[in-house]
């Protein structure tokens, strides 16, 4: 993309997911998300009534009376989007593809992550880890992260959402606020990863699709490729057993990934590109609440 087309959409995406969170999303990005992590504040000296699994033994030990820590709500999160960047988010056939909803999505969590006073950071993942932005504050660093957003160029096409969760739990040492957004066509099991990453962090799932992968239309003869791997194959959209199929096999895929969404306890979304994300966003952050 040209330097000129590039700073244009990035004011675009910037204008348009700027307004969104300060407009719409502060107050319950805020209470979704604030003060679900605690943060040591200070030691005391124990009183009646006190949790006893918050002593601590050293300073007890040191001064001969039981003393007990003190916590306090951590007012400024960490927030990590950990971006899928597969070839089948290159993929739309109403109002956008896939991953252009990704990144305003992205760009709207970002902004309302900075106006909370928050930090924010990227993990662009394939079935590699294709770049890790660590989290910092600021315009500056937003519209880097916007950039990224729209004219990353991945190494690889597949997907290993496994790979990508790994990495968050390993390289993310202190707690942190994790968006996952991916279309979730992965063959591989990520429900472990997931699940880790979720008792370390506070993982959120995303979910973005296009209405032709939930139901094929009544066309004829189509070759459909697969974005990832190249196959390519003739399919006859005009029988309904053929429509069926690929139906149920989306149905299928669904109420696996929402059953591993649910054993994670993952809090999750999904939006049809031709759908409205603020909505869904919003019954997320209502669902927190």
């Amino acid at each position: 993309m040209e330097t000129s087309e590039l700073l244009k959409k990035v004011r675009q995406i910037e204008i348009k997911t700027r307004g969104l969170s300060n407009n719409i999303f502060a107050g319950q990005y805020h209470t979704a998300f604030k003060g679900r992590g605690m943060a040591f504040s200070e030691v005391r000296e124990y009183q009646f009534g006190d949790d006893i699994r918050d002593i601590d033994w050293n300073v007890t030990a040191r001064f001969n009376k039981p003393y007990v820590k003190v916590f306090e709500e951590e007012r400024e999160l960490t927030v990590m989007l950990l971006v899928d960047v597969s070839g089948s988010l290159e993929f739309g056939t109403v109002k956008q593809m896939k991953k252009d909803m990704v990144t305003e999505i992205a760009a709207t969590l970002a902004f309302s992550a900075i106006q909370n006073n928050d930090k924010i950071g990227v993990i662009f993942f394939s079935d590699r880890i294709e770049k890790f932005i660590p989290p910092k504050k600021g315009r500056k660093h937003i519209l880097y992260i916007i950039r990224e957003l729209i004219d990353f160029k991945a190494e690889s096409r597949r997907t290993d959402i496994r790979l990508g969760l790994e990495y968050l739990t390993n390289v993310m040492k202190r707690r942190c606020t994790a968006f996952l957004l991916s279309d979730f066509i992965d063959q591989g099991n990520f429900k472990n990863a997931m699940t880790i990453a979720n008792r370390k962090h506070d993982v959120v799932a995303i979910q973005v699709y296009d209405r032709r992968v939930e139901e094929l239309p009544a066309i004829g003869l189509m070759k459909i490729k697969d974005a990832e791997t190249g196959h390519e194959q003739w399919i006859d959209t005009s029988s309904r057993a053929v429509r069926r199929a690929h139906h149920d096999w989306w149905v299928d895929k669904q109420v696996e990934l929402h059953e591993a969404f649910t054993k994670s306890n993952v809090d999750n979304v999904s939006v049809r590109t031709d759908q409205d994300y603020v909505r869904a966003l919003m019954n997320l952050f209502a669902k927190r609440n």
